[in-house]
């Protein structure tokens, strides 16, 4: 009755909108542009190289374009074409005086070379490791809070399943010593620019760089195997700028004599700044010396480097994924966007040593089409554009395309250029009314400019033009520009295409497998190039082999006529269902009403049967569902959903008609509108009265199933529960878990804006159990916080209030807390249990003497590890089910997993798409001192009682609850969303983010009550 799990497993996390901003963290991986292949659409000129293979005319009559040829290889013939490096491999389109399309990756040209005079020489002892591991200098002292200890070495319950791990092992020489030299290249270039002087580094002067191969992080960062000549270098390069490679490869290198463009030197500086080899991480992966030596970041990030260099330069980086043409071509998913396939990496330690992580990967990305078809496919209400040239933009309309187009990088065609631009917004006049200032101070009209130099008239004169300068005032008419290859897609994506990528990433586990065994062969995989070899490193080309256990069902109470019913479930995907049973608690609704927005006369006839199969499916599962509403059923225009304060003064009006005394408002709507979010937040803080929302299309249905999730979901938000658990919970773990002695799960979580939203604040949301020892019902605080900001900011007092809700309902204090944290990443795992485990127990000290057993664990579902099926026996009868996911109960605690730390990874769900994604558990802080089978167990239970469905959930419910409440108090905000859009298309600089906008209070009505589910 759930929605599938694995229908959002494909999801991408990394939409950092500052991807395509040049920073010099090495941290982080930039966004690595590819060389950008020209696309046409024919209503402009335009040839896309898509779909024909055939003669289109130029837009503008020019000379023979100059390519750039790549100095790092000897010249070729003059009757030889060349082939760069390329990942969206296209037909050339056979033109003659086509422009040149922007690029990143650069052909350099008549680079020259010379080292500096040597400088002062630094010593050539650098700070090195001590006895104990540390660093002698600047040694890291022990953090006041150490992330626990594995109790014990691993759990032990539960039937054995042989597994696969999409994990491969990375062998490495301690004793090899890597030099680490920054780099500093004067001016800053791109980083692809970059990686082309560092190539040319390193082919020019093998002598001075001891014959080593570097690897290179495109910014600051450069590891060596072997020392260099001198601890400082300085070097000289002439480049052709701005530089790119050729959009044509077969353009002939003769061109260039006649057309040199003009050089730009650069000056790089290399310094020596530290030198370490693998002794302390490989101790620390043998689980040696002293427990609180944290991981040697420097040499694991130093070989994580080494291993993304060969597929960097062949793929596009976005994050820790790269994506390639090689791995099965673009797929268009509409509106301008297309889906890109490729795969995530990752280096990590676990207790077999260091492993790669490597998944499938699809994300989006900008088509790179010309401007105006571009927003022709992105933007419904410019569909007809080309036919209607003389169209301006009139109300919203100029907003809507500025947020579309804004930080966008696009090239130009009207002439001979290899230069990008970023679009920084819209001109507030028309193109038809623009003038501009040359550089002798006439005032020039752009379009009169455009046809006296370049012969062009322009067509879309009352369209506004692309500002392209952060500062001052710099004009590109749409038609004349087209969007670069390789761009990430940052804006939501709507149903359709969200629908769309999630298909292409949806792959059964044999597909999976067998995509992920590809790449480790192929060409653009990690060990494809030869830094493998260069650094001494043994990567595996076979996935992990490991065991796991099944961990058995708990065993389950439903109602039953008002006795209570008794089930394990036993279906091999854990599911029960409800045909012979009611719900363990069943509410009683006696007043309640339906409003509806929309619909045909057809559908709307449909009410009265709605009403009375709805009443009927509920009394079928214990819940009491009066079949008259306490008014008449209110038909309203859609329109209404648009007008907030009519929409408000509608449903209290509904409120007041039913003496201000509803539990329960449906509210149906011809299709999903975005007034979803105002009726939400009305509905539950201005009147106080639970919702629930269906849509039209589903009334003409009417399925058993259809009205049983309606009904379990409005049983749970008014205080019922679908199961509770027999005793599990004290009986499977006796030595922690009493039912005298109460324990309060807690779930927090944070939800933050949009990619493309600067302004916005993000919302956290913590819930807690209000019920022992069944645990199965949560109350919610939600607080609005700084933009970004991960960190629970008012997270005491938060705990404190359901702490405050947890004594009234029980009459005690729980003795025990078990905090489930998701949304957390790795990175942030110390600071996290710094700050968040102090302010859980400062709410704790609010009570006088109560010093309660805190147990705090991250809850990690975007992580890219996934097992497989693994059959030992292929004439076994059961090999004809490997392509069958892990079964429900699946658990790893051993040889992926941490090597020191308390971490497993649990698998509570069937997937019934795709390939099941487990669910990772890191536990930072134990009071508890779980032992591994008991914590597994404990999280296993707990999946079965969400009450939304009749199947064990992917995620603990707390979590889940958790995620559920951030995304109802991000709907409280999304009336203001539109106007942070506008501030944030029309500013041009970055501004700080403003204070964060409250929540609204919940009515006192709803608070206690599960309305977020």
């Amino acid at each position: 009755m759930e929605n599938t799990e694995e229908s959002n497993a494909n999801k991408k996390c990394n939409t950092n909108p500052e991807s395509f901003r040049g920073r010099a963290n090495p941290h982080k991986h930039q966004y690595h542009y590819q060389h950008q292949l020209l696309q046409y659409s024919n209503p402009y000129g335009f040839c896309n190289q898509n779909q024909y293979q055939r003669y289109c005319p130029a837009l503008l009559p020019l000379p023979p374009q100059i390519p750039l040829q790549l100095a790092l290889t000897p010249p070729l013939p003059q009757s030889q074409s060349f082939r760069t490096k390329t990942h969206f491999h296209k037909p050339s389109c056979k033109l003659d005086n086509l422009p040149l399309a922007a690029a990143s990756d650069t052909q350099v040209q008549n680079v020259t070379i010379s080292p500096a005079p040597e400088g002062l020489q630094r010593p050539k002892s650098l700070p090195t490791k001590g006895d104990n591991g540390s660093s002698v200098i600047g040694a890291r002292k022990p953090q006041a809070l150490v992330a626990a200890r594995r109790p014990d070495r691993g759990g032990i319950e539960g039937p054995v399943i042989s597994l696969l791990a999409n994990h491969f092992l990375v062998q490495f020489d301690s004793l090899q010593r890597i030099f680490h030299y920054n780099v500093e290249i004067s001016p800053t270039p791109s980083k692809d620019v970059a990686r082309l002087i560092k190539q040319k580094l390193v082919l020019d002067n093998p002598v001075v760089l001891s014959g080593a191969f570097p690897a290179y992080d495109g910014r600051k960062n450069l590891y060596s195997p072997i020392e260099f000549q001198n601890d400082r270098l300085e070097f000289y390069v002439s480049l052709p700028v701005p530089t790119s490679k050729p959009t044509f490869p077969n353009a002939k290198f003769n061109d260039l004599l006649d057309k040199r463009p003009k050089l730009k030197l650069f000056r790089i500086n290399i310094k020596l700044v530290s030198k370490f080899d693998g002794k302390e991480l490989s101790s620390f992966l043998s689980k040696e010396g002293d427990d609180w030596i944290p991981l040697p970041q420097d040499y694991l990030h130093a070989l994580d480097v080494i291993l993304r260099e060969s597929p960097t330069e062949k793929c596009i980086s976005v994050g820790r994924s790269l994506y390639s043409n090689a791995m099965g071509g673009t797929k268009e998913i509409g509106g301008g966007v297309v889906g890109l396939r490729g795969f995530f990496q990752s280096l990590r330690p676990t207790q077999q040593g260091l492993a790669l992580n490597i998944d499938f990967s699809v994300s989006a990305f900008h088509e790179s089409i010309g401007v105006i078809p571009y927003l022709q496919k992105r933007l419904e209400f410019l569909r007809d554009l080309s036919q209607r040239k003389t169209r301006g933009l009139i109300g919203g309309e100029r907003n809507e395309v500025e947020r579309a187009l804004k930080n966008i990088r696009v090239f130009v065609c009207h002439r001979e250029t290899v230069q990008r631009y970023r679009v920084y917004g819209l001109t507030e006049e028309d193109t038809e009314n623009l003038w501009f200032a040359d550089r002798d101070g006439k005032n020039l009209r752009l379009v009169t400019y455009f046809k006296e130099h370049y012969n062009y008239d322009i067509q879309f004169r009352n369209l506004p033009c692309l500002q392209i300068s952060r500062s001052k005032p710099c004009y590109l008419p749409m038609e004349l520009c087209v969007i670069c290859e390789g761009q990430k897609f940052l804006g939501k994506l709507s149903d359709d295409q969200t629908a769309r990528i999630l298909k292409m990433g949806c792959q059964r586990p044999k597909e999976r497998k067998a995509i992920i065994d590809g790449v480790m062969r192929g060409p653009v995989g990690p060990k494809s190039g030869i830094q493998e070899r260069e650094f001494k490193l043994q990567v595996s080309g076979e996935m992990t082999r490991l065991k796991g256990r099944i961990l058995q069902p708990p065993k389950l109470k439903l109602g039953d006529g008002g006795h209570v019913r008794d089930l394990i479930p036993s279906r091999h995907d854990r599911q029960w269902n409800l045909l012979e049973s009611h719900v363990f608690e069943g509410t009683q609704i006696e007043r309640w009403a339906l409003i509806s927005f929309g619909g045909t006369s057809d559908q709307k006839s449909y009410i009265p049967k709605f009403i009375n199969q709805l009443s009927q499916r509920c009394e079928q599962l214990g819940i009491f569902l009066n079949k008259n509403t306490i008014v008449s059923p209110q038909f309203e225009s859609t329109q209404v959903l648009n007008n907030v304060s009519l929409l408000e003064s509608k449903l209290k009006k509904l409120h007041r008609a039913a003496s201000n005394n509803l539990q329960l408002l449906i509210c149906i709507m011809e299709r999903k509108h975005n007034g979803y979010a105002d009726l939400k937040r009305i509905s539950e803080t201005s009147i106080g009265v639970v919702s629930q929302c269906c849509l039209y299309p589903n009334l003409t249905k009417l399925s058993s199933q259809f009205l049983a999730n309606l009904a379990l979901k409005i049983n749970a938000k008014l205080g019922g529960c679908t199961v509770a658990l027999d005793n599990s919970l004290h009986s499977q773990i006796p030595r922690l878990l009493r039912s005298n002695e109460p324990v309060i799960f807690m779930g927090a979580d944070v939800t933050h804006p949009h990619p493309l939203d600067d302004y916005s604040p993000s919302v956290a949301a913590v819930v807690g159990s209000m019920n022992w020892p069944a645990a199965n019902k949560y109350v919610s605080r939600m607080r609005s916080q700084t933009h970004r900001q991960e960190i629970i900011q008012d997270l005491g007092a938060m705990v404190g209030e359901l702490l405050e809700d947890f004594f009234q309902e029980v009459s005690k204090l729980p003795t025990r807390i078990i905090f489930f944290r998701d949304g957390v990443s790795e990175t942030q795992f110390n600071k996290v249990l710094q700050e968040e485990l102090q302010a859980i127990r400062g709410a704790c000290s609010a009570f006088p003497g109560y010093k309660p057993l805190i147990t705090f664990a991250v809850v990690q579902k975007r992580h890219h590890t996934r097992l497989f099926p693994f059959e030992t026996d292929p004439s076994s009868t059961q090999s004809q089910f490997s392509d069958e996911n892990i079964p429900p109960g699946t658990v790893v605690d051993t040889v992926i997993t941490h090597p020191r730390e308390f971490d497993f990874y649990l698998c509570s769900h069937w997937g019934v798409k795709g390939t099941s994604r487990p669910t990772h558990y890191h536990v930072l802080w134990d009071e508890n001192q779980f032992t591994s089978d008991e914590l597994q167990k404990l999280v296993y239970c707990l999946c079965f009682t969400f009450v939304r469905c009749t199947k064990p959930v992917s995620l603990v419910p707390p979590a889940y609850y958790a995620h559920l409440a951030a995304y109802r108090g991000r709907l409280y905000l999304d009336r203001s969303e539109p106007t942070a859009f506008r501030r944030s298309a029309s500013t041009l600089s970055r501004a700080a983010p403003p204070k964060a906008t409250p929540l609204p209070k919940l009515s006192e009505k709803v608070k206690k009550l599960m309305f977020y589910c």
